[in-house]
């Protein structure tokens, strides 16, 4: 399997409802900013709306650290509309949900599932060059955790702000990173 790890998200221009509205979302949308791309199988199914909604109350923490979700399924932006009409949790999103219909957008982050036509759960973030830095893709039935989400997102954040500097498991913002050199080979 080839590694998207820091290639360039690839062009795409589709449909997406936010706030109310239809908007058209591309490649150039995510650009000049931190971006998530969240893949999801379908609307109007279990684990689905469980991650969209910790997504949803954690958007705050995302947009103070100047990063944008894009909630992605093959279903189509008026699907999107009317879930989000009708279900409680997805009714507190305020991110873009971006449709898919063709799957053109999936099978370019690698995560169509084709004979189902549907999505895996992948989550994508992306840096404002447009180059892809963490992948993470779940069995359908495992959700995923905007705690976490968050976590990688800081430490992305840092490393590109502080090269040379690699952030160890379980970092969190504020802690210790490590200088990679000949003096700590062997010592960790």
């Amino acid at each position: 399997m080839h590694t998207l790890i820091n290639t360039e998200i690839l062009p795409f221009k589709a449909q997406a409802f936010q706030a109310g509205k239809f908007l058209e979302v591309t490649e150039a949308t995510l650009k000049g900013k931190w971006s998530v791309v969240f893949f999801y199988p379908a609307d109007f199914t279990f684990v689905c709306p469980t991650e969209l909604g910790d997504l949803a109350d954690s958007y705050a923490e995302f947009q103070k650290l100047g990063v944008e979700i894009y909630a992605v399924s093959t279903d189509t932006h008026f699907a999107h509309k009317a879930w989000h009409d009708t279900s409680d949790t997805v009714r507190k999103i305020q991110f873009p949900m971006v449709g898919d219909p063709t799957g053109a957008i999936s099978r370019n982050f690698g995560v169509m599932i084709e004979e189902m036509g549907l999505a895996e759960r992948g989550t994508f973030v992306i840096n404002p060059e447009g180059r892809i830095q963490v992948i993470e893709i779940n069995a359908g039935n495992i959700g995923r955790s905007a705690e976490e989400l968050l976590r990688k997102i800081k430490a992305a954040q840092y490393v590109a702000k502080n090269p040379g500097e690699v952030c160890p498991a379980k970092w969190k913002e504020g802690e210790k990173t490590l200088k990679p050199g000949l003096d700590l080979v062997g010592k960790i």
